[in-house]
């Protein structure tokens, strides 16, 4: 579906898979090669998430169908980097999916908190 602006409409992709969502929001932080973004996956969920790396890859070639990240341009390589690696930039359009489920999980929060399901977050 279109939006009026004649782009896609974010809430089309959503809800994210859990992977995808921790991908995207990898990326955010800036460009990333896979095994990068694997890392930071491992580091951000104290290990309870190791992907293979086909699993991981097989997630990035989704978000680059659906248009959410992209490859970049070949870097220049120093002496400790491989130059095979493929780094990934995440696009104004995943910008937008990442912040609408964001906004989408946020909604959550708010219900669990309502229902004291969880605690109020603290500012």
């Amino acid at each position: 579906m279109m939006t009026k602006r004649g782009t896609r409409d974010p809430l089309e992709l959503l809800p994210l898979k859990p992977i995808e969502l921790l991908v995207l929001t990898m990326l955010s932080a800036g460009d990333r090669h896979g095994y990068g973004i694997r890392q930071d996956i491992v580091a951000h969920t104290d290990g309870r998430i190791a992907l293979e790396a086909g699993n991981l890859y097989r997630h990035i070639r989704a978000l680059q169908a659906d248009g959410l990240v992209d490859e970049t341009e070949p870097r220049p390589v120093d002496g400790n980097e491989d130059e095979r690696r493929i780094y990934y930039t995440l696009l104004p359009f995943g910008r937008r999916v990442l912040a609408a489920e964001l906004e989408r999980l946020r909604e959550l929060m708010r219900i669990a908190e309502e229902h004291r399901i969880i605690g109020r977050a603290r500012a």
